[in-house]
């Protein structure tokens, strides 16, 4: 099926008691046992959630792969992919991820004894430079998050085949619309489902996604002995978002491509990071394997007191973490959501004090313009 029929159709039927056409919320914390050992194949809430069921073979469809395990934040499920090590294993990680990936290994996963090299995966021979002996997995984010930097997934993947290695790639910035790494051979993709799969700044939510039966069947074991499975209102809402998917990220998308236009000519801009423009130094690898371009921005204003004055003067964009809403939002990393990277290691891949988030909603985009332009002057 195409993309827009699976997102609204992939893993929900008539409801087959009531004949309803949305997939109910099966809000429930146990159910019913007939006798000892004779149950309809569901005992608890936390293992088993028929909407929580229908989301994860939602979006596992909609990335052409076999798995889905849904967690209660992008984190929780991050967290899960670490519970894969054992102590002692190594894990090298694209340089510049999420700040709150970043706090969850440097900050927490070390003092249980996972080692992390922190490298620019957009160049393979930085991976290849880190590998040691007990490396398990390698972590790439792509594009990254605010710097927009690319990585060769198909690459990597390969080489992490070659190495025995777990590949896992973050894709929450492009979605399964634009992106698919586990067509590409990765193992494992991983969203914050809080971001463009939800769509609509009202869930926190995580999903993890893999066409590999022995990593699933592991996942599942942990998200049911942890326990951070998103609730079944959650569930409901994200799977009532990604019927609209493709439709959203084509609009968050054509909106980005026009404003990244107009930012790279503006005099008051020192740079602009997206990768659709020309002069990305991995646009080649973007069209390669991305079919679109996204909805995220970056820019560098050159001054931090230009940015501090650039985002309270903005009207339609609102200042505020997270991204991938309808709304467009702008947010200044290095004191909101990359607070926790330490400078030094902020400067090394270009994130300074001056440098603006743009996550472009689906408003007009003559309107997001207008109110850049006016911000600026």
């Amino acid at each position: 099926m195409g993309f827009s029929t699976d997102a609204i159709h992939a893993g929900q039927s008539p409801d087959l008691t009531t004949g309803a056409v949305m997939t109910p919320i099966y809000m429930t914390s146990t159910y019913a046992q007939e006798e000892l050992g004779k149950h309809k194949g569901y005992e608890y809430g936390r293992t088993h959630n028929l909407t929580r069921a229908a989301l994860e073979k939602n979006v596992a469809t909609l990335e052409k792969c076999d798995y889905g395990i849904a967690f209660s934040s992008g984190l929780s499920a991050i967290h899960s992919l670490m519970m894969l090590l054992k102590s002692g294993d190594h894990v090298i990680v694209t340089d510049n991820v999420y700040g709150g990936t970043y706090r969850l290994f440097e900050l927490i996963m070390k003092d249980f004894g996972l080692e992390f090299s922190w490298v620019d995966t957009s160049e393979l021979q930085n991976i290849e430079k880190a590998l040691q002996p007990n490396t398990k997995m390698v972590f790439v984010e792509t594009p990254t998050n605010p710097m927009l930097t690319i990585s060769d997934i198909k690459l990597i993947a390969n080489f992490c085949k070659e190495k025995k290695l777990i590949s896992v790639v973050d894709n929450t910035f492009m979605s399964p619309y634009f992106q698919r790494p586990i067509e590409l051979g990765s193992d494992i993709s991983v969203h914050s489902s809080t971001k463009y799969l939800n769509g609509h700044s009202d869930v926190i939510g995580g999903i993890v996604l893999t066409d590999k039966e022995k990593i699933y069947e592991r996942l599942k074991y942990i998200q049911n002995a942890v326990g951070a499975v998103p609730s079944p209102f959650d569930s409901w809402l994200t799977l009532r978002a990604t019927k609209t998917l493709a439709v959203r990220m084509e609009r968050h998308s054509k909106n980005a491509e026009q404003i990244a236009k107009y930012l790279s000519t503006h005099k008051k801009i020192k740079k602009v990071f997206y990768p659709g423009l020309e002069d990305h130094p991995q646009h080649e690898i973007a069209k390669r394997q991305m079919s679109g371009f996204g909805g995220m921005i970056s820019i560098d204003l050159g001054d931090i007191e230009k940015a501090k004055s650039f985002v309270t003067k903005v009207k339609i964009f609102t200042l505020a973490e997270s991204l991938g809403g309808v709304e467009s939002l702008i947010c200044h990393p290095v004191s909101m959501t990359h607070g926790s990277v330490p400078k030094e290691k902020r400067e090394k891949f270009g994130l300074t004090d001056s440098l603006v988030r743009l996550s472009v909603g689906i408003e007009d985009v003559d309107d997001l313009l207008s109110d850049i332009e006016n911000a600026m002057s």
